[in-house]
């Protein structure tokens, strides 16, 4: 592994398991010192490859206040962002028809407005010092407009046209902003799953088989990289080939 990023400050919301994880150690394995903020981040402190892991909710404005002013005074302001934390309604998904309004909320709010608020907290920053990346997630579910999944697909869709109007605003202050957008990933989540549901997805996917936390993991390491300096506002879909743009 090189070390593209020594001396980088990188931080990941929902970095304590799944891909936000993966993409945390493979940050720290190329040099960065990582801050991440979870609802459970015990993996990470019990691994030690986060310099700085919170447990807290990234839903809660104050709570991303508070951890992101410890981030700077601890280990330097941001120069890579990652707005991983996410989720769809889960066991409350199903019909839009049948839907609640109190779960489009929940769904907007953990997997839209945390990428926003987050965003809000370092892009003065990172504006005034002429660098930074950021890197939000989004899903292919808000492209394949998958049924059962309309307050997700809204949400993430939405991450995509965030990301384009706030990468057309930073980009002259050399400040890139992507998107990626991963389908079926074998997570913990994933793992709820039926052998029949997997079987459909796997069938649906032209690659043949589900990606891991890590695929993700080496596309958001290559956006937030300079390598990837002339890259911004654009998404990249993680998903065998499932959806193509």
């Amino acid at each position: 592994m090189n070390a593209r990023f020594e001396g980088k400050v990188v931080v990941a919301t929902g970095g304590g398991q799944g891909i936000g994880a993966a993409a945390a150690r493979r940050f720290a394995a190329e040099g960065a010192r990582v801050a991440v903020l979870d609802l459970d981040a015990k993996e990470a402190r019990r691994e030690g490859w986060a310099a700085l892991a919170v447990e807290g909710d990234c839903t809660t404005p104050a709570v991303m206040e508070e951890f992101f002013a410890l981030v700077e005074s601890s280990l330097g302001p941001p120069d890579v962002l990652f707005n991983n934390v996410g989720q769809s309604a889960r066991e409350r998904s199903g019909p839009f028809a049948e839907s609640e309004e109190a779960t489009w909320r929940f769904v907007l709010e953990v997997s839209l407005l945390t990428a926003m608020r987050a965003s809000r907290l370092v892009a003065p920053g990172m504006q005034a010092r002429g660098c930074g990346r950021i890197v939000n997630m989004s899903s292919d579910a808000a492209f394949a407009g998958d049924a059962g999944l309309a307050d997700y697909a809204a949400a993430k869709m939405g991450v995509v046209g965030f990301t384009r109007s706030l990468a057309r605003e930073l980009a002259p202050f050399g400040v890139t902003v992507n998107a990626v957008s991963p389908g079926a990933i074998r997570t913990r989540a994933h793992e709820r799953l039926s052998p029949a549901i997997l079987q459909r997805i796997v069938a649906q996917t032209p690659a043949g088989f589900v990606g891991g936390p890590d695929d993700v993991a080496a596309a958001v390491a290559f956006l937030a990289s300079e390598e990837a300096r002339f890259i911004t506002g654009q998404t990249l879909l993680i998903d065998g080939g499932r959806w193509m743009v």
